[in-house]
């Protein structure tokens, strides 16, 4: 395809040599975009779909992506548009939560992805959970990690009025140490740089600045009705529903209570709080996050052994 004058596309050389990222991307066209993802393990083993959210890209889930596979699932990590290695909107407008949520779906659609175990965080779950709500026939199961489905209804704690504030009025926006301060041990200098490499320009960083503005917080939010749907699908939602929140996360603690209280699949389920982690704990316990990801898989498919034949 020839690449708009009003998409950017990241050079290949800025993702040279990321520290502890092996893998190559895949890429599908959705309405004239290319998103990116990684996908790594058998290709007939069970899914688990791995949505980032705001400002990260599937480099988030390096930690993770090995104890799934050796565990013989198959990880996907897809990036979001305007994100990692996926192409990136020059203008405004052509961000929004509703379009971020119809070009993920297109994109499930286009991998025909099915039996899949969802794990999402921060705006993943924003995305992710529209996702299964839209196409409940796909997933297997839900694994909800500091996120949730706000519809404006409920007040924002302070700290992401903050946050929000912060990415729109800024006239500094480092990607790589923004993700660092919300890591309870921090990032060495090319991890930081990794989570700033998809980010060469402001241009770049269009979508990622615009994105904390789009989660609803006042009753007459735009997207407050989609989210309502979705929630009536999950309040009846009988599939397995796990969540991981973090012990150290100043936007999300506590929001699993609310999950754990209305979704049937969620009741009797060995809900974690994850210690020693902040908003990204994939970073501060990726190997751990993992660990309870697989037990789930297992536990809920009805299997103590592995997952498939060689797991």
């Amino acid at each position: 395809m020839t690449l708009r004058t009003d998409i950017l596309r990241t050079p290949e050389a800025r993702f040279d040599d990321l520290p502890g990222f092996p893998y190559p991307p895949r890429y599908v066209e959705v309405e004239g975009l290319r998103i990116a993802c990684v996908d790594a393990g058998p290709r007939d083993a069970p899914v688990v779909l791995l949505m980032h959210g705001e400002p990260t890209w599937s480099y988030l889930y390096r930690k993770m992506i090995p104890v799934l596979v050796d565990a013989g699932l198959r990880a996907v990590a897809p990036d979001l548009v305007g994100f990692g290695r996926s192409d990136k909107p020059v203008r405004a407008e052509a961000y929004s939560y509703a379009s971020q949520v119809r070009w993920m779906s297109a994109w499930l659609e286009a991998e025909d992805l099915r039996g899949v175990t969802l794990f999402c965080q921060d705006w993943g779950s924003l995305i992710g959970l529209r996702m299964a709500a839209e196409a409940p026939e796909r997933f297997d199961r839900i694994v909800l990690a500091n996120g949730g489905l706000p519809t404006g209804a409920q007040p924002m704690p302070r700290a992401f009025a903050l946050w929000r504030a912060f990415a729109r009025w800024s006239p500094w926006f480092p990607i790589g140490r923004i993700v660092a301060a919300g890591c309870v041990r921090g990032l060495g200098a090319r991890e930081r740089a990794a989570y700033d490499a998809p980010f060469p320009s402001a241009r770049h960083r269009v979508g990622a600045r615009l994105m904390p503005g789009f989660v609803p917080n006042t009753p007459d939010d735009p997207e407050r009705a989609a989210n309502e749907r979705a929630w009536s699908v999950f309040r009846a939602w009988d599939k397995p529903f796990l969540t991981l929140f973090s012990s150290g996360d100043p936007i999300t603690r506590g929001g699993e209570r609310l999950w754990q209280a209305q979704v049937p699949g969620a009741r009797g389920r060995p809900h974690r709080r994850i210690r020693g982690a902040g908003h990204f704990l994939q970073e501060d316990a990726g190997e751990e996050v993992a660990r309870e990801i697989v037990a789930f898989v297992r536990a809920s498919a009805g299997a103590g052994g592995p997952i498939v034949s060689g797991g």
